[in-house]
């Protein structure tokens, strides 16, 4: 199988070069300095060229702040960009594999028997920034386009790269102490697992959209408390409220998501969030 992978030198782009085995798969790895995803022009001579069997779209412009002051560069790289790959790959009739995010809800959770539940496939969507609209336009857009299609939401995604899991085991280096937010839920997820998910679904033709998380959910305090036990760091973790510690833009308070679809369409199982954790520390040494 020939595909291409967009934004190969992100986190997840990075982690779908290691997994995606070279004997079975012929991998053009593309990022900016390769391709203006928000080109049509420029996309469909790449595609043409290559002539893919399938497109994973692991590009995004993911500063949550950034895309509140530039909504054009936001709206281009996470809305027109899928749109143009999209166009693309049905083109050539290749399959695309676009990944998204839980901004495309409010944040709030669904009420459920005065119990807050998590998101499924089928929830109404409310993004409340402009990282969450242009995500959830680039969603629109690879539906419209291309009927033969992966989309997948995910969320507190970590791997090769900065992220949240290494910004605190450097904080740990260098304080005894850390504040760190305990009123706002999802789930971590590690782009192994993630990469895992897109492999099985890859091969197949049960296309549409689906929610992809680790099982099982945490606050970022819980999550902080669990990445200092296992790497047997003491460093003390004090919790803190969102008002505490604010952001230009403010963040959802409830982010997990259901792999509902996933879970009834096919034999693939994300690993609890601590499991996958635990591999992800030792990988990393």
């Amino acid at each position: 199988m020939k595909v291409i992978v967009t934004g190969s030198e992100g986190q997840l782009g990075k982690e779908v070069l290691r997994q995606f085995d070279k004997s079975c798969y012929d991998i053009t790895a593309v990022d900016l300095k390769e391709i203006n995803i928000t080109n049509l022009d420029e996309v469909l001579s790449m595609v043409r060229r290559v002539s893919p069997d399938a497109i994973i779209n692991c590009a995004a412009y993911t500063n949550v702040d950034a895309c509140e002051k530039d909504f054009d560069s936001a709206f281009a790289v996470n809305a027109i960009g899928p749109r143009n790959l999209s166009i693309a790959s049905k083109e050539v009739n290749a399959k695309i594999v676009h990944i998204s995010t839980d901004y495309v809800f409010d944040g709030a959770g669904v009420l459920k028997d005065n119990n807050i539940r998590p998101y499924m496939e089928f929830d109404d969507t409310y993004p409340k920034t402009a990282y969450g609209k242009t995500k959830l336009e680039g969603e629109n857009f690879v539906r419209l386009f291309n009927d033969k299609h992966f989309i997948i939401r995910t969320a507190w995604l970590y791997g090769e790269g900065k992220n949240f899991v290494r910004t605190m085991l450097e904080l740990s280096k260098a304080k005894d102490e850390i504040k760190v937010v305990d009123d706002q839920r999802g789930t971590p997820t590690s782009t192994e697992e993630l990469t895992r998910m897109i492999r099985c679904l890859i091969d197949t033709e049960n296309y549409g959209l689906f929610h992809g998380t680790c099982e099982g959910q945490c606050t970022w305090y819980e999550f902080t408390k669990e990445i200092f036990l296992k790497k047997g760091i003491t460093t003390k973790v004090l919790s803190c409220s969102t008002e505490e510690y604010p952001s230009p833009t403010p963040r959802p308070k409830y982010s997990v998501l259901e792999n509902y679809m996933l879970k009834r369409t096919s034999s693939y199982m994300f690993k609890e969030w601590q499991e996958a954790l635990e591999i992800y520390l030792k990988r990393q040494g």
